[in-house]
């Protein structure tokens, strides 16, 4: 099922009694200074119909100002995921110019600009896949034109342009591949590759002529999981200008659940040691509600994520980042870890500013 189709579900979850409730679990940061007004930015998150205004509300109150957000179910092929992904677009198109007091969607950086004149949050599309395109090059622009400004190589498995963090060979970049890349870069539009395999990866970083980004991973020397990048791409990645995203999945960095967001700090200094100040984010891959793991929620998961839905992962959340004022307590907890100011400015938004001006004008 697509994600969208779950869009209209789950807006009141039942408690298990074994799981704090959020009143009691949620932690937040200090509020988001008005005046000092810093850019924050989500590479990839989620938004969902079922949000309340008030929640809404929330997020921006916590200073968001911008989220990428994915338009199409990942796992759909050839001409399902062509059809599934201009669908998705105009759903998300018809959601946000609905919530147009919250939500503006938007293909370039002065979008983001008014977004926080207006106190509103800039929406950007992303494709987790790159099997809409098939393999017409021309989708390319048919999908340019729509609004989509980025796209992974691939997903978790292989496809024409290359291979997926669960493959078990080594294969990388296609020649398919290739010519992919060379034509999302004439085009202008942003190169993903969460994902991707570590072939694939440096694969891609080398043949791009544009900075990519990893929106939303990990760092695998902490924690060998198979959707985290080696040090080695890091500093690749880095080395030509790119940007990475480090997302809030639990289960990439730590099979811990209860006081265990420390873990999440260290993916982000580490990030930040190896690739340098200028080339981290957030991309946090997490809803905005309140979570708890109940039955329907994981009834919502499991439908989502089908065979990928591990009971053994959940939750997928860290409890203390749980909700939608997550991005004070990131503030805070990179704060606490000696970040100056500047440099807390760069990792919560402004390097995925200037990452977006350059790649998209």
């Amino acid at each position: 099922m697509r994600r969208r189709d779950l869009l209209a579900g789950a807006a009141a979850l039942p408690f298990l009694a074994a799981l704090p409730k959020p009143a009691q679990a949620e932690s937040r940061g200090q509020p988001w200074d008005r005046h000092n007004s810093a850019l924050i930015m989500d590479a990839m998150g989620e938004l969902r119909e079922v949000y309340e205004d008030s929640l809404v509300q929330e997020m921006l109150d916590s200073g968001i100002r911008s989220m990428t957000v994915t338009v199409a179910d990942p796992k759909a092929q050839e001409q399902t995921a062509f059809d599934e992904t201009v669908k998705g677009i105009l759903y998300y198109n018809k959601f946000l110019d609905k919530k147009a007091k919250y939500y503006s969607r938007s293909t370039k950086v002065t979008e983001i600009d008014k977004a926080r004149a207006d106190s509103k949050i800039a929406v950007f599309y992303l494709t987790q896949n790159s099997t809409h395109f098939q393999r017409n090059l021309d989708n390319v622009d048919v999908f340019y034109a729509l609004g989509l400004r980025a796209s992974q190589i691939t997903y978790n498995y292989q496809n024409w342009a290359g291979a997926g963090c669960k493959e078990r060979n080594g294969s990388g970049l296609t020649v398919f591949g290739h010519e992919l890349v060379e034509k999302m870069n004439t085009v202008g539009m942003m190169i993903d590759l969460s994902h991707a395999n570590e072939k694939t990866t440096i694969d891609t970083i080398v043949a791009s002529s544009k900075p990519v980004i990893i929106s939303h991973a990990c760092c695998q020397a902490l924690y060998d999981h198979e959707r985290n990048v080696s040090d080695t791409n890091l500093r690749a990645l880095a080395t030509k200008g790119g940007l990475f995203g480090v997302t809030q999945m639990r289960p990439f960095m730590t099979l811990q659940v209860s006081n265990a967001v420390s873990v999440y700090f260290d993916h982000i200094i580490h990030a930040i040691n190896v690739c340098g100040i200028n080339s981290v984010c957030i991309g946090s891959d997490r809803d905005h509600r309140r979570l708890v793991l109940s039955k329907a929620y994981i009834a919502e998961l499991e439908s989502e994520e089908g065979s990928q839905a591990i009971a053994s992962d959940y939750p997928y959340y860290f409890e203390e980042l749980n909700g939608p004022r997550r991005m004070e307590v990131i503030w805070d907890g990179l704060k606490a870890r000696g970040l100056s100011e500047p440099h807390l400015e760069k990792v919560m938004g402004q390097n995925l500013y200037d990452f977006y001006k350059h790649s998209i004008g």
